[in-house]
């Protein structure tokens, strides 16, 4: 068989539906039509999703055959640019791959633990007791301080014109058709709402170009280990470098999609410590000290709960049996990060929030996906649980925090990904170490 079933409603209305309610969506499908169904998407035609970790296994041992879904360039083209790490195919995706890994492992990524703790306790620093807010944004906050640093390097931190930009593109863009399309058809660019989007993306291009240029011109480059001055030294086997629009889209896909990504993962984090108040005791029992064993454990089932990335897409160069379906050349087919996390053959009580399943057993490889797989697997993926062991540690040692409401939050789309509708709104009661606020 090569076509899996599916809702047989106008793709219109289908698309509307993926769209507002994502997550429900897919849990329909899935009890409906079982582990693997199509879906279809306007403009784009159907969309086959797996949850079976052997097929997913499959797919992504084929990176190298198959490239991106191309709804992907669709929606965040105008954002990232045409060369993004996330869009390009083949050798030059391998390529740009292998030079952009380096600072997100190893010792290089330990070097920023301060700059983590220095950026997580100057936001504590402005937060004030007993009113309630939202987590959210200061977890953005907190990330997108991190990741600029690890861009630009620790000695440059005041580019505030430049953060302004992309916390507006980001505040803009919280839906993915309104920049993939509306930037697309010439009818919607008049619209006020796009033209701002473009003029943002205008701005933020501009105080780029600034930097690039500055680097470039810096007597110091080659001694310089931020990401900035490794891509522009950087050289293919031919002796050539990347130019400054391929240096552009680099940056801009590492500042929005490298800190977008943790913050959000963050404020879920909190959301389900909430409502276990016995693990967050647990927790806080455990940063007193220099263990972080049961919060690895949290974060990686927060991660499994609520990945931020609903599926990750691939068209297939050749036929495959994914789903004991026979899918034909051209077909494109989501591995649904969210259904896998959520099967009851491969994790106990799986609507469970249950950290200790992750210090009983090893996971295996294609049942906890949240950075996708394959070659494509975000490359930031071990920087994004370190940040986020850091910052939690941070946070727990810090302040003690309460819940602003008693129901958990809904899951909605913002952008590409799976946020809290209310941002994770919570209450300081108290702060555990004096001078903080002062401090910061």
């Amino acid at each position: 068989m090569t076509t899996p079933p599916g809702p047989k409603s106008p793709a219109l209305l289908q698309t509307r539906r993926f769209i507002s309610e994502p997550v429900e969506t897919l849990e329909k499908a899935r009890r409906r039509y079982g582990e693997t169904f199509a879906i279809r998407i306007a403009r784009a035609g159907e969309l086959v999703f797996l949850s079976d970790p052997p097929s997913i296994k499959a797919l992504f041992s084929a990176d190298r055959d198959n490239i991106v879904a191309p709804g992907r360039n669709v929606i965040l083209a105008p954002l990232l640019g045409e060369s993004s790490l996330l869009l390009v195919n083949g050798p030059e995706h391998l390529a740009l791959r292998k030079l952009m890994l380096p600072p997100f492992h190893g010792e290089r990524m330990r070097a920023y633990e301060r700059v983590i703790e220095s950026a997580t306790e100057r936001e504590l620093g402005g937060w004030h007791a007993g009113a309630p807010f939202p987590l959210h944004p200061c977890m953005q906050s907190i990330t997108l301080e991190v990741i600029m640093r690890a861009v630009f390097g620790v000695r440059d931190v005041e580019r505030d014109p430049l953060r302004t930009q992309l916390t507006e593109i980001l505040a803009a863009t919280r839906s993915p058709f309104l920049v993939g399309f509306g930037t697309r058809i010439p009818a919607l660019r008049h619209l006020p709402r796009i033209r701002r989007i473009e003029e943002r993306i205008v701005a933020t291009n501009s105080l780029l170009a600034s930097e690039i240029a500055a680097r470039r011109a810096d007597p110091d480059l080659a001694e310089r280990d931020d990401i900035l001055s490794m891509l522009l030294a950087a050289r293919d086997e031919q002796g050539d470098g990347l130019d400054d629009r391929e240096i552009r889209d680099q940056l801009v896909t590492l500042l929005l999609a490298g800190h977008e990504t943790t913050a959000t993962s963050l404020a879920w984090t909190f959301d389900l410590l909430f409502r276990r108040p016995d693990v967050m005791e647990r927790l806080g029992d455990e940063t007193a000290g220099d263990e972080h064993l049961y919060l690895d454990a949290v974060i990686e089932e927060s991660l499994r709960l609520r990945p931020v990335v609903l599926f990750t897409g691939r068209q297939l160069r050749k036929s495959m049996q994914l789903g004991g379906y026979d899918l034909p050349v051209g077909t494109v087919v989501g591995p649904a990060i969210y259904l896998v996390h959520t099967r009851g053959d491969l994790y106990d009580q799986p609507y469970a929030f249950r950290p200790e399943r992750f210090l009983d057993a090893e996971t295996e490889t294609y049942s906890w996906l949240p950075f996708g797989g394959g070659t494509r697997r975000c490359i930031g993926a071990a920087f994004a649980q370190f940040e986020m062991r850091v910052v939690l540690r941070t946070i727990l040692r810090e302040v003690e925090l309460r819940p602003a409401s008693s129901e958990p939050e809904r899951i909605v789309r913002r952008n590409v990904t799976l946020a809290p509708r209310d941002g994770t709104r919570a209450v300081l009661t108290r702060r555990l170490r004096t001078g903080l606020s002062e401090a910061a």
